[in-house]
């Protein structure tokens, strides 16, 4: 897994399109799909499923496994509604292969519902565009901040109110990350949380002819030459994480199409996720 720090947010990242895809966010303590279960992932107690396409989903089992050998706490997986009960039947299964309890809770989190953790940050998701049903996650960081009618009043009138039982402040949200898993472009024109997030990781899975932008969308994800089109959405954007390369593709090809075929507003903006990539 490659480390990276990108817009204030530290991230441990490994995906290749059909491979494997998991994004680990150490100092939230949450992982976003789990790929193979690479080794820094067990010990992630809260893992986030966008889809249930095996590079995405296929190592949840090994991972439920393996913290239960090791003494740790049972897992929560959160999923898209739809795939609660299929994957408690994946788990019914390995039970049964592995003569193991294989302990965790499924919860389920739809578009626009909130899932809160400590310290003042939360991770709701919103609606992908792929060809299972899909969803994306935005690390929200929340806030409390002076109601602007009592901005210049002295300390000791704000405490009065407050004694009073006046509400001075008002929760502030700021979106630090989004994963948008994987999906056709439109996920940006829909969306309003990964245009907002100051880091975005966003799918590329075809990034020149070989693969057009017409196969790209029937196969549910997105290409390149559909992100420069829509470079203009992403005008707030600290920095762009590209992922999900196709394995067909090489390093030097994908940063060769990057740079020649991004504006260069939003290149200088863009990092390639490459490792698996010669």
């Amino acid at each position: 897994m490659e480390e990276l720090t990108l817009a204030g947010t530290k991230l441990e990242a490994l995906s290749v399109g059909g491979i494997e895809t998991t994004i680990h966010l150490p100092e939230r303590k949450v992982a976003f799909d789990i790929g193979r279960c690479p080794p820094p992932v067990v010990k992630r107690e809260l893992v986030f499923f966008t889809h249930g396409h095996m590079d995405h989903m296929g190592g949840v089992a090994y991972h439920c496994a393996t913290r239960a050998l090791r003494g740790m706490r049972p897992p929560t997986y959160v999923v898209p509604p739809g795939y609660e009960d299929e994957l408690e039947h994946l788990f019914d299964v390995w039970r049964s292969i592995d003569r193991s309890e294989m302990p965790h809770t499924t919860r389920t989190l739809a578009p626009g519902e909130n899932f809160e953790l400590p310290g003042g940050w939360r991770v709701r998701p919103f609606r992908a565009v792929h060809t299972a049903p899909a969803q994306g996650y935005a690390l929200l960081r929340v806030r409390q901040k002076l109601r602007p009618e009592f901005l210049g009043r002295s300390g000791e009138e704000l405490r009065r109110m407050r004694h009073e039982g006046t509400v001075l402040t008002e929760e502030v949200e700021s979106v630090e990350f989004a994963f948008c898993g994987d999906t056709r472009v439109e996920v940006l024109e829909r969306e309003e949380l990964p245009r907002r997030a100051r880091l975005l990781l966003l799918e590329c899975t075809f990034v020149n002819e070989r693969i057009g932008p017409e196969l790209a969308r029937e196969k549910g994800h997105l290409h390149l030459d559909d992100l420069a089109e829509r470079a203009g959405l992403l005008a707030d954007t600290e920095a762009l994480l590209l992922h999900h390369f196709s394995p067909r593709f090489s390093r030097p090809e994908i940063l060769g199409a990057i740079g020649s075929r991004l504006p260069a507003s939003l290149r200088a903006r863009t990092t390639a996720l490459l490792g698996g990539h010669r």
